[in-house]
């Protein structure tokens, strides 16, 4: 049996912790599919092209294995796009019990809605007390976030910063 899960995210921008969660859930899986998808609630810093083309750079260098692909979905459910792949399960990193208060309702209407399990995984303590927002205030803000993210964004957000 092929497995195939989907590790979603906004990914404004990938972070180190990120990319934890990818190469580990690539250990687990047959393939992955790693997808941006738009958050309505949250303002996005990168337009979801330029973070689908960071992910795709950021997971090259890295120089992880298996079979990764990275893609974006905007319109419809979550749910739909794991259907259109064959993916079983979803896979999400979480921080802290915030994380799991938010993510349990969805899991639960995920399996419901089309039979996709929700799994979660604890981040590698070095990355857990980063998030993408805090990555976005410190690069605002004129500090150094290259111990958070990935070389090809903290060199993004770095030309950024000075445009």
């Amino acid at each position: 049996m092929h497995r195939i899960a989907v590790v979603p995210g906004s990914f404004d921008p990938v972070t180190l912790g990120h990319l934890d969660v990818i190469e580990r859930a690539a250990g687990l899986f047959d393939e992955i599919h790693v997808l941006v998808v738009h958050n309505p609630d949250k303002h996005a810093l990168l337009p979801i092209s330029e973070r689908v083309s960071l992910l795709e750079r950021a997971i090259t260098d890295s120089g992880m294995s298996g079979s990764i692909q990275v893609a974006s979905w905007n319109v419809g459910l979550l749910v739909d796009y794991c259907t259109d792949v064959g993916a079983t399960v979803l896979v999400k990193g979480i921080r802290s019990q915030i994380d799991v208060a938010y993510e349990t309702p969805m899991a639960i209407v995920n399996r419901n809605l089309a039979q996709v399990e929700t799994i979660f995984m604890l981040p590698d303590p070095g990355h857990a007390h980063v998030s993408s927002s805090l990555v976005r205030q410190v690069a605002a803000l004129g500090g150094d976030v290259a111990p958070y993210v990935p070389s090809v964004v903290a060199e993004f957000l770095q030309g950024e910063s000075t445009d």
